[in-house]
């Protein structure tokens, strides 16, 4: 049972679906992340070169932090597409995001997708890569 703010969320990351450019998946995706500067959305953007497509919880999160916020807490992802008796792993957030979500989120972040459940961001990617700017700068 969702909260009455994580449902907040997941409607407007539902919201946020209506506006996704996917004429090639039909996969109409929205997210909607919750910050100190509130809640900033984004939806999937397609492209025919299928590589330079770009997910819905990149472009909620992407857009959260250009517009300054540095404390994501929640992410809701939605599919308003899918069919209703769709398998789980048809509603899952991709690993590119989830390697996104460990750059810009904390690993007790909570990730709502719609009709999977509700995931810490620790439980969706468990072994992250990660460097540290020292790994980085050779410090």
């Amino acid at each position: 049972m969702l909260t009455r703010d994580e449902e907040f969320l997941l409607n407007s990351a539902r919201a946020a679906a209506a506006n996704a450019y996917c004429p090639y998946s039909k996969f109409a995706v929205g997210a909607a992340c919750e910050s100190e500067i509130g809640i900033v959305s984004g939806c999937n953007i397609e492209n025919a070169s299928y590589g330079l497509t770009v997910c819905a919880e990149r472009v909620a999160l992407f857009n959260a932090r250009s517009r300054g916020a540095s404390r994501i807490t929640r992410l809701a992802v939605s599919c308003i597409t899918v069919r209703p008796d769709a398998a789980i792993n048809q509603r899952m957030c991709c690993g590119a995001c989830r390697q996104v979500m460990v750059e810009l989120m904390q690993p007790n972040a909570i990730v709502i997708i719609d009709g999977a459940g509700v995931f810490t961001l620790r439980d969706l990617l468990p072994a992250p890569f990660w460097l540290q700017s020292s790994e980085i700068n050779g410090e």
